[in-house]
């Protein structure tokens, strides 16, 4: 059993096959899809493919990109909080590395929404590109003890991760794990608790070896998995049952 714990079931990229997705997963052991918003209307759609899809769950947000449209104003998500098969908010975070949106604006965003996690009692899953000192930063100002949150495709070094295994964080991998270059990445893996690493696609982004350079997908998560365990030294079993009980704590599944 796994947990995709990052997908974007929505994109235009599966209007061809949507349905298959899921039928696809299970076939590779993945049993638990979350589905996640970039936007008011993405969120929306995450909701409904969450309802109409057995174990597949959404979490509702507005991506950094998205900053300048929609600045701290997070009103759009609140009722779709209300949903019960809602289990995050996000993805939000702060991404320095493209800028679609001012610093100031995605950091008045991300305030709002962990300020939302913590009046739903949701968790938090939080995107960050090139800006992880102010991520803690700002967690440590809004994201009060028990926090439950998720650093989404983390990226970040040794010290990185610590920082946020600190502040009560889960770190999710996606498929650049399996990327030959990149080798600080395993080594950051490598000194994470088992139990505090989940495994995501990011779909239909950032592919996985064997299929990098194809559409990404839920079933292709067993890859990512496969890796991470490899790191451990552990049967893809053992780490799949680590990385799914985390999964399903963080989100209350």
């Amino acid at each position: 059993m796994l947990t995709d714990s990052h997908a974007h079931l929505d994109d235009p990229a599966f209007d061809p096959d949507r349905d298959q997705l899921v039928p696809r997963a299970r076939a590779a052991g993945v049993t638990r899809i979350v589905t996640v918003g970039t936007d008011v209307e993405g969120s929306r759609r995450a909701c409904d493919l969450a309802a109409a899809n057995d174990g597949v769950w959404a979490a509702i947000g507005c991506h950094p990109h998205e900053a300048d449209k929609f600045v701290d104003d997070v009103s759009g998500l609140r009722d779709f909080a209300k949903r019960p098969k809602v289990v995050a908010i996000g993805e939000t975070g702060l991404d320095y590395a493209k800028k679609f949106s001012s610093i100031e604006n995605q950091k008045k965003l991300f305030r709002a929404h962990l300020r939302l996690a913590a009046e739903t009692g949701l968790a938090i899953v939080i995107h960050c590109r090139d800006a992880h000192d102010d991520v803690r930063a700002i967690l440590r100002e809004e994201a009060k003890p028990p926090v439950r949150g998720v650093i989404h495709c983390f990226s970040g070094n040794a010290r990185d991760a610590a920082a946020y295994l600190e502040l009560g964080f889960v770190l999710s991998i996606a498929g650049p794990v399996t990327f030959s270059n990149a080798t600080g990445l395993r080594a950051a893996i490598q000194g994470v608790p088992m139990n505090r690493l989940l495994v995501e696609t990011d779909c239909p982004y950032l592919t996985p070896v064997p299929h990098r350079g194809k559409r990404n997908e839920p079933a292709y998560v067993r890859h990512t998995a496969e890796a991470v365990a490899a790191l451990f030294d552990v049967p893809l079993e053992t780490f799949a049952e680590a990385s799914t009980k985390a999964a399903g704590e963080v989100f209350g599944l």
